[in-house]
C-alpha cells in the first residue's frame, strides 16, 4: 500500500493571499502546500481518497487523473470537502461511493443539493452516502477501515486507521480510545498547525507528544500553515521518527494484520 500526500497544508494553503512572510515568499517547492488531502493506492492498484478540497481539480490532474474507488471524510469544513463536485468525472457513470459520519452526510446535502433532489439533472455527481460510526470496520477497494474519534476543537470528527497506517488531520486531541487503537502502528499521518498553540489544531510541540504516545515506526506531519515556519529550518527540531510531509510525497506502507 501507497499514500501519496496531494495536500498537506492548512485551510488557506500556501502560499497565503495577500501574505508577503519569508514562508510564502519561498523558493522551496516543499513550502508550497494546497489543502490537505491524501490518496492510498493499494496492493491490487486501487485508489482511496481521503477528503476532497477546494484544490482537488488541481491535485488529480497533477498526481493521479484515473479513477477513485472511494472517499473518506473526516469532516464537513469547506477545505475538505469543496472539492468533492470534480469527482464526478473521474467516477463516471457508476458515481462516488463516499464514507462520513452522519453530520457530514447532513451537510453534503446542504453543500450540494442538487445531487440530491428527487428531480433528475444530467451530469450532476452521483454520490452514494454511507454513515459510518467509530471503530465499526467497513471495506473499501478490499481494505479494512478502522474510522476513529478525533476531537477538533468542540467538533467530533473521524480519522482512519488503514492497514498499517493511521491518518488524522485537523484534532487537538486524541481520545484515549483512538491512541489505544493505533498504538506501535508502522505509519501514522498527523496535523501540526504551527509552533505557537491553537484552540482547534494541535501545534507542533502537542503533535510530537502525541506521536511519543503512539509510538509509531515514522510519523509524517501535515496540515501546516505558513505559521510553521521554512521547512527546512523547522525540521531541524523533529526527532528521526518524525518528517513534513510535503505535496506530492508518496510513502510504501509494510503490510500488518488490521487490529481490530
Amino acid at each position: 500500500m501507497k499514500i501519496t500526500f496531494l495536500g498537506t497544508g492548512t485551510s488557506t494553503g500556501i502560499p497565503v493571499l495577500g501574505c508577503g512572510c519569508e514562508v510564502c515568499r519561498s523558493t522551496d517547492t516543499r513550502d508550497h502546500r494546497l489543502r490537505t488531502s491524501a490518496l492510498i493506492t493499494t496492493d491490487t492498484h486501487r485508489h482511496i481518497l481521503i477528503d476532497a478540497g477546494p484544490d482537488l481539480r488541481t491535485q488529480l490532474l497533477t498526481h493521479h487523473n484515473a479513477p477513485i474507488d472511494g472517499v473518506l471524510v473526516t469532516h464537513s469544513h469547506y477545505d475538505h470537502v469543496g472539492g468533492i463536485d470534480d469527482l464526478r468525472t473521474l467516477t463516471y457513470p457508476n458515481g462516488s461511493d463516499i464514507y462520513c459520519r452522519q453530520n457530514v452526510n447532513n451537510d453534503l446535502h446542504r453543500l450540494l443539493p442538487y445531487c440530491f433532489n428527487n428531480k433528475y439533472y444530467p451530469n450532476i455527481p452521483k454520490l452514494r452516502l454511507h454513515t459510518i460510526e467509530e471503530f465499526k470496520l467497513f471495506e473499501l477497494a478490499g481494505v479494512m477501515i478502522t474510522p476513529l474519534p478525533v476531537k477538533h476543537g468542540a467538533l467530533d470528527i473521524l480519522g482512519y486507521r488503514i492497514n498499517n497506517m493511521a491518518y488524522i488531520t485537523d484534532a487537538t486531541l486524541l481520545p484515549t480510545e483512538t491512541i489505544d487503537a493505533i498504538k506501535d502502528i508502522d505509519t501514522l499521518v498527523i496535523n501540526s498547525l504551527r509552533i505557537t498553540p491553537n484552540p482547534t489544531h494541535m501545534n507542533l510541540e502537542q503533535s510530537l507528544e502525541t506521536i511519543r504516545k503512539i509510538n509509531p515506526r515514522q510519523a509524517y506531519l501535515i496540515h501546516m500553515s505558513h505559521q510553521m515556519g521554512l521547512i527546512a529550518d523547522t525540521a531541524k527540531l523533529l526527532p528521526s521518527n518524525v518528517a513534513f510531509a510535503y505535496d506530492g510525497l508518496t510513502v510504501s506502507i509494510p503490510e500488518a494484520k488490521h487490529k481490530k
